[in-house]
C-alpha cells in the first residue's frame, strides 16, 4: 500500500504540474484570471502530492518495507532510526524525490505570496517553476522512480553507504545543499518570468527575488560550511576542502551568486549590468543542474557520486533548454536591456563592485575549467587527467586575495566618485591594520608572499568594515544622544541591507584568515606508542595511550582508543579516536577526536593498532584558528538573515533621504547611507 500510495501521488502530480504549466501561461498570454488561478491552484495541489510521496518513502523507510526498491537499496533493520529517515537523501532515488519536494514548497510558496499581484510577471515565472518542476517529476517516474517493486521482498537490506552513517552532520549538509541549490530556481525563474512578460527592463523582479536569492545563498554557504565541517570529522585526514569535483560543483553557483549580489546594486543604483545581471542568474541555476549531473550521472568517482546509468543524459539536455530558452528570451528583450547609466569615476564603489565580478567570474571560470577538464580528456582522448590541489591552490589564491582587498576599499567608498581626502581619511585606519597584521605574521614564522598577503588584506578589510559600524554608530551618538549600543542597533535596523552586508565580509574575514593560519601553521605527528606511552605535540604537550578497546553496535563493530591529552605533563582533556567496521565496507571509516578551542583544533586519528590492544599507531594534527572557519560561517549567514528582513517604513524613508543627501554631497558620511 506504501508503495502504491507514493507511485501514485508522483504520477499524478506530473499531470497536475503539466496542466498548472498550461493554465497560468496561455491565461496570461490570453488575460484569462481565472485560468490563471486555477494554476495557481496546482501547484498548491502538486506540493501536496508530493509530500505524501516523500512521507510515503520516509515510512516504508521506518517501516522496513523492502518490496519497495529504494528501501531495499538503503535501508536496514540494523540502521539506527536517526540514520534510517536521512537516508532519503543518501541515494540517487532519494535525493530526487527530496529535491522534488523542495521545489513543490518553494513554488506553492512563491504563487502564495505573490498570487495577488498583477501582470503577467508572476504568471511566468509560475510557469518556469512549473517547467523545472516537471523535469524532476518526469525522473522520479522514469529513471529516478524510488518506488519500483521488488520481488521476492528480501528480509533485510545492506543499509546506508557507510559514510553517510558515520556522523551526525549527514542530516544536516545534504538538506542545507538543495535548500540553496533548488532555491536558486526561484530567482532563476523571477529572470526568465520578467523576460517573458517584457518587464526585464526595470528592477521590478530583481527586488522580488532578492530575498530568495539571499536565501538560497545562505543555505548554500550553511552547506558548503557543513560539508567542510563533515569531511574534517569523518574523513579522518585533518582537512577540509580537497577540490573534490563535487565540493566544486558546489561551490561555483556560490560565487556567480555572490557576483549577483554585488552587481544588481550597481543596475539598482546606476541604471548598468542590465543584460550581465540576467547572465549570472541564468549561469548560477545552470551550475546548480550542473553540480546535479555531476553527483548522479555517474561520471565521477566520489563519495558524493550516487550511481551510474542514463540519468546523466536527462540533465545535458536539461542545460541545453535552459540555454537556448535563457538565449532567445535575451535576444528578444535586447532593446530592453541596454544600460541607461554609467559609473562616476574609477575611485567608487561601483567600480569595485565591477572589479569585484571580474574576479569572482575569473574564480568561477577557474574551478569549472579545472573540474570538466579531466571527464573531457577522458572523454574525448580516452586518458586519465588528474587537475588536483596544486593546480587550483596556484590559479585561485591570487584571486582570493584580491577579493580580500576589494572588500576592504568597496565599503569605503561613495557611489560617485571620491576626493582624496575621503580617499586617505577612509583608507588610512585599513592600511595602518594591514601594516601591523604584516609585522605580526611576519614575528609568527610567516614567509608564503601569498599568506602574508592574505593576512594583510583580511586585516584591512576587517578593518574596513568594522570602521563603517563604527563611524555610523558614532555619528548618531553625536547627532541624537544615544547610546552606543542603541546607535548601533538603529543603525544596522535603519539600512539592514547595507549593515548584514558588511556582518556578511566580516564571516568571509574569519573564514579566510582561519584558512590561511591553518594551512601556514599546521603541524603534523605521527607515531606508534604503548599503553601508558606518550605521543609528544610539539615543546609542551602530549597524548599518552591509557586504553585499547573494542564494542559491536548493532550495525558495525567499533575500535576506539581511550587517550589523555597532557599539558607540562598535566592532564587536560580525554580523547577518543576511533575506527568503525561496517558490513558493507572493506575499509574502515574513522571517527578522529577533535579538541577545539578559539585558538585551534588538536586532531587525533587512529591509524593502525595491535590486535591484543598493546599498542596504537596515531596521528595527530594542530591547526590553528580551524573553529574560526565554522564560526565565520554561521556570521556570513548571519549577515545574509540581516539583509534579508525588511526596513521598517519609517527607517526606509530616512534612509531614502539621507542617500538622497549623499548623492549631492560626494564622500559625505552618513550612517545610513542606502547602498
Amino acid at each position: 500500500m506504501t508503495r502504491l500510495i507514493g507511485a501514485n501521488a508522483l504520477i499524478v502530480a506530473l499531470g497536475v504540474t503539466v496542466v498548472g504549466l498550461l493554465l497560468v501561461t496561455f491565461g496570461a498570454r490570453r488575460q484569462r484570471a481565472e485560468w490563471v488561478e486555477a494554476g495557481y491552484s496546482a501547484t498548491y495541489l502538486q506540493f501536496a502530492l508530493v509530500t505524501a510521496a516523500t512521507f510515503a518513502m520516509i515510512f516504508g523507510l521506518v517501516s522496513h518495507d523492502f518490496s519497495i526498491d529504494y528501501v531495499a537499496q538503503v535501508g536496514s533493520r540494523a540502521t539506527p532510526l536517526y540514520y534510517t529517515v536521512i537516508s532519503l537523501w543518501g541515494a540517487l532515488e532519494g535525493s530526487i524525490l527530496f529535491w522534488g519536494w523542495v521545489l513543490s514548497l518553494l513554488t506553492a510558496l512563491v504563487v502564495f505570496w505573490n498570487r495577488d499581484r498583477g501582470g503577467k510577471l508572476i504568471p511566468y515565472t509560475t510557469a518556469t517553476l512549473l517547467g523545472v518542476g516537471i523535469f524532476f517529476q518526469i525522473l522520479l517516474v522514469g529513471p529516478a522512480h524510488p518506488f519500483g517493486l521488488v520481488s521476492p521482498v528480501p528480509l533485510d537490506g545492506p543499509g546506508p553507504n557507510p559514510l553517510l552513517q558515520n556522523h551526525w552532520l549527514m542530516g544536516i549538509h545534504p538538506p542545507l545543499l538543495y535548500l540553496g541549490y533548488v532555491g536558486m530556481t526561484v530567482p532563476f525563474a523571477f529572470a526568465m518570468g520578467a523576460m517573458a512578460a517584457g518587464e526585464v527592463g526595470d528592477t521590478g523582479w530583481i527586488r522580488l527575488s532578492r530575498r530568495w536569492l539571499l536565501g538560497a545563498w545562505a543555505f548554500l554557504t550553511a552547506a558548503i560550511i557543513a560539508g567542510m565541517w563533515w569531511s574534517y570529522e569523518v574523513l579522518g585526514w585533518g582537512g577540509y576542502w580537497a577540490w573534490d569535483p563535487v565540493e566544486n560543483a558546489s561551490f561555483m553557483p556560490w560565487l556567480t551568486a555572490t557576483a549577483f549580489l554585488h552587481s544588481v546594486m550597481v543596475q539598482e543604483r546606476r541604471g548598468l549590468l542590465k543584460l550581465w545581471n540576467l547572465n549570472l542568474i541564468v549561469a548560477t541555476f545552470v551550475l546548480t543542474i550542473l553540480g546535479t549531473f555531476l553527483t548522479r550521472s555517474g561520471v565521477l568517482t566520489s563519495v558524493h557520486a550516487f550511481t551510474e546509468g542514463n540519468i546523466g543524459y536527462y540533465f545535458l539536455v536539461a542545460i541545453a533548454i535552459v540555454l537556448l530558452l535563457s538565449f532567445v528570451l535575451v535576444a528578444g528583450n535586447s532593446e530592453k536591456l541596454t544600460s541607461d547609466g554609467q559609473l562616476e569615476g574609477t575611485a567608487s564603489r561601483g567600480s569595485v563592485f565591477l572589479l569585484n565580478n571580474l574576479f569572482l567570474t575569473a574564480f568561477t571560470f577557474t574551478v569549472l575549467v579545472g573540474t570538466l577538464f579531466p571527464l573531457v580528456a577522458e572523454a574525448v582522448r580516452g586518458v586519465k587527467v588528474s587537475v588536483g590541489e596544486p593546480f587550483f591552490n596556484r590559479m585561485t589564491v591570487p584571486i582570493c586575495v584580491a577579493l580580500l582587498f576589494l572588500m576592504g576599499v568597496g565599503p569605503a567608498l561613495p557611489w560617485k566618485a571620491a576626493d582624496r581626502a575621503t580617499i586617505r581619511r577612509k583608507l588610512l585606519p585599513p592600511a595602518i591594520g594591514s601594516g601591523v597584521a604584516l609585522l605580526v605574521a611576519l614575528f609568527a614564522g610567516t614567509r608564503d608572499v601569498f599568506a602574508l598577503l592574505a593576512f594583510m588584506f583580511a586585516a584591512f578589510a576587517l578593518v574596513a568594515n568594522v570602521g563603517e559600524f563604527v563611524e555610523g554608530a558614532r555619528l548618531r551618538m553625536q547627532q541624537r544622544g544615544e547610546s552606543a549600543p542603541l546607535a548601533l542597533s538603529e543603525l544596522v535596523n535603519a539600512n539592514r541591507r547595507r549593515y548584514g552586508g558588511y556582518v556578511a565580509h566580516l564571516g568571509v574575514v574569519a573564514v579566510a584568515a582561519a584558512i590561511t593560519a591553518a594551512s601556514t601553521f599546521k603541524t603534523e605527528y605521527e607515531g606508534t606508542i604503548k599503553k601508558g606511552e606518550s605521543l609528544k605535540i610539539g615543546e609542551n604537550m602530549a597524548v599518552r595511550l591509557d586504553e585499547v578497546w573494542g564494542r559491536e553496535e548493532p550495525q558495525r563493530a567499533v575500535i576506539g582508543t581511550t587517550l589523555t591529552l597532557l599539558k607540562n605533563g598535566r592532564e587536560i582533556a580525554t580523547l577518543d579516536p576511533r575506527m568503525n567496521f561496517y558490513p558493507t565496507s572493506q575499509q574502515p571509516v574513522p571517527t578522529p577526536a577533535v579538541r577545539s578551542r578559539p585558538t585551534g583544533d588538536i586532531y587525533v586519528n587512529l591509524q593502525a593498532f595491535q590486535q591484543d590492544g598493546s599498542n596504537a599507531t596515531l596521528r595527530v594534527i594542530v591547526e590553528p584558528l580551524v573553529p574560526w572557519i565554522w564560526l565565520g560561517g554561521m556570521i556570513i549567514c548571519c549577515g545574509a538573515l540581516i539583509s534579508m528582513l525588511p526596513v521598517p517604513g519609517a527607517a526606509r524613508v530616512r534612509a531614502a533621504a539621507r542617500a538622497e543627501s549623499a548623492e549631492r554631497a560626494p564622500g559625505a558620511t552618513t550612517p545610513v547611507t542606502a547602498s
